[in-house]
């Protein structure tokens, strides 16, 4: 059941400031405010009226932020688990259209959050650099360019959602322990409503990808689909995030190959009609985001071992623990700047090797420092350095363009 603690309005005073360990253990507030709170872990949900403050949630409160502009009555949520599930709890009520403003953004949100936008925002960085990498000159950015640019983003955005979408809603219970803030293990999502997203994304994927009669990205679109599907399905034959080795491999085939190979094909060959031939700039980027898509498929599993130990999930953090994959992953990165630096060094224009001999070096510089500073016993620190490598990987598509 949900732990919460009752505090009576008599007990909510004003200009009460309240004690490190209350803010800790999650007390809210508003000294505008009279009732009875109940408090739990904050999370951040609305849920208010004028004459009471009830603050709930599995993970987290229902509090408010700001004063509403209308009063809200509420009915009282019960948990019959120590998760919020929307199937076993009455909601709040409210008077006007502020309720349902709220809870389409609410939705909104909940969508953003499943859709994991860093990995959405790195697909569309990563396919609009290597849409880059075959155009010989400024001419060629036309809008010719861009519509073949829309026909490969789109379709891959779809899929990347379809990717980790079917990932959510097959790890929901190692989520509740691993990410319990994301939609679907916290309730903000239902099941069904995953799945629903998944397979319309999955749909439209491939319905784009095969009206834009581009071979190469509808091939890339199928692998995608096979892999992704591979990875997280729990089927005898598949779900093979349990095998370390077949998890990154699904990882490094779609982000350090697929991306490189039939991007830049379906741009040369059925964008510019040009006869297809890889490049210096291509190919560097391909073994560099070997390198970097191993890290990514590394070092997601550290600030999740307590987790897929429990669900058996064999991961390289599980069998070799936190510190030496930590330190492994920064191994590989900074080889891969290095090879960067050499490779930038030989290029015979001198304003793009300024740039990318410099900007490896300081990316390189960054990531060291960032490394010593680590505390790998925190999960909040290596859950933020996962997202700062995720940077890295964006900036990286910045400097990819400027190497040849």
């Amino acid at each position: 059941m949900l732990k919460v603690q009752t505090i009576p309005g008599i007990h909510i005073k004003r200009d009460v400031r309240l004690t490190d360990d209350q803010k800790k253990g999650g007390l809210v507030w508003d000294q505008r405010l009279n009732g009875q709170a109940m408090v739990a872990k904050p999370l951040g949900f609305q849920c208010i009226s004028y004459k009471s403050l009830k603050l709930i949630s599995a993970y987290g409160y229902a509090g408010c932020k700001s004063l509403p502009s209308r009063s809200l009555r509420y009915r009282e949520i019960s948990c019959k688990s120590d998760r919020y599930d929307r199937s076993s709890a009455q909601y709040l009520r409210t008077e006007g259209s502020a309720g349902f403003i709220t809870n389409i953004m609410k939705y909104l949100n909940a969508f953003y959050e499943f859709c994991r936008p860093h990995t959405v925002l790195g697909t569309v960085i990563g396919v609009t650099s290597v849409s880059l990498l075959p155009v010989k000159s400024v001419a060629e950015i036309s809008p010719l360019f861009f519509m073949g640019l829309l026909k490969a983003l789109i379709p891959a955005v779809f899929m990347n959602i379809y990717v980790v979408g079917l990932n959510q809603i097959y790890d929901i219970e190692i989520d509740k322990v691993n990410k319990p803030n994301l939609p679907l293990a916290s309730g903000e999502l239902n099941t069904a409503t995953g799945i629903t997203l998944v397979i319309s994304s999955l749909i439209m994927s491939f319905y784009m990808g095969i009206k834009s009669g581009s071979r190469p990205l509808f091939g890339a679109l199928v692998i995608s689909f096979l892999l992704g599907s591979a990875y997280s399905i729990d089927h005898p034959l598949f779900r093979w995030k349990r095998h370390a080795f077949l998890a990154a491999s699904c990882i490094l085939c779609v982000r350090a190959i697929l991306v490189q190979f039939a991007f830049y094909a379906h741009m040369q060959v059925c964008v510019l009609q040009r006869p297809l031939s890889f490049t210096k700039s291509v190919t560097f980027a391909t073994v560099f985001m070997c390198f970097f898509s191993a890290v990514i498929a590394l070092f997601k599993d550290i600030p999740d071992v307590h987790g897929d130990k429990h669900f058996g999930i064999q991961s390289f953090s599980v069998r070799l623990g936190q510190k030496k994959v930590f330190w492994l992953c920064i191994d590989l990165l900074l080889t891969a700047y290095s090879i960067a630096i050499l490779v930038g060094a030989s290029s015979s224009d001198k304003y793009r090797r300024i740039i990318t001999v410099v900007g490896h070096g300081i990316l390189a510089s960054v990531l060291f420092v960032q490394a010593r500073r680590l505390d790998i016993e925190s999960k909040s620190s290596i859950t933020s350095f996962y997202m700062f490598i995720w940077k890295l990987f964006y900036a990286e598509y910045l400097l990819i363009p400027f190497v040849q």
